[in-house]
């Protein structure tokens, strides 16, 4: 029982006869969760979509989810006020989390400031389904690649609740990969992650 709106309403999830494990058989390998944390501009997006070509290329089922793509879409009502951004997360890890289930491998890039709600997806996915790949990079290196000049627009107070501007970061504390972003070139970055990834027990069944 769900109070929905201020209404109880009875939901029961319907089980298929089809499963998790037999959907990965099929593909060939287990599914799971690679989560690219970092500033705006630390290469996220850039690593993410770099590695789903590398597993691609080797059969692998990927998708990415980036934060920007994302937002133009399912998460196209919400702002970056705190608790939008933890509703943008919430989102997302719900979506991870079916594709899990259809035996996908998926990338997600999401600046994701809050330990908190990083915490919540890894408790709602598990250890063993959820990776998390922290591209750490400084600040000003960021600023320098911006493109769009969004830091810059911050510091002039053009944009609000811009994290690393006007709203905090918060660093992870014990992710399972550290990308040092500005010191290394994206294909090492590709190296180190598909090196984790191996340990961990993602690889092509046959």
């Amino acid at each position: 029982m769900r109070l929905i709106r201020g209404k109880k309403v009875t939901i029961i999830q319907y089980q298929g006869t089809v499963n998790r494990k037999q959907r990965e058989k099929l593909a060939g390998h287990r599914s799971m969760v690679i989560w690219f944390t970092g500033f705006s501009g630390a290469g996220k997006s850039t690593v993410a979509h770099a590695v789903e070509e590398r597993l691609h290329q080797s059969g692998f089922r990927t998708f990415v989810l980036d934060g920007d793509n994302v937002r133009s879409g399912l998460c196209s009502d919400l702002g970056f006020l705190p608790e939008e951004r933890c509703e943008n997360i919430r989102r997302i890890s719900e979506v991870a989390k079916l594709f899990v289930e259809a035996g996908v491998v998926v990338l997600i890039a999401l600046i994701s400031p809050f330990r908190s709600d990083r915490q919540k997806v890894r408790n709602l996915l598990g250890n063993n389904d959820f990776v998390e790949i922290y591209c750490k990079c400084p600040l000003d290196i960021c600023e320098q690649r911006d493109t769009k000049g969004l830091y810059q627009r911050a510091r002039k107070g053009e944009i609000k609740e811009y994290t690393g501007i006007s709203s905090p970061y918060e660093e992870p504390l014990q992710s399972d990969l550290v990308i040092n972003s500005d010191k290394y070139s994206v294909e090492e970055s590709v190296g180190m992650v598909m090196t984790l990834l191996a340990d961990k027990g993602l690889r092509i069944i046959i």
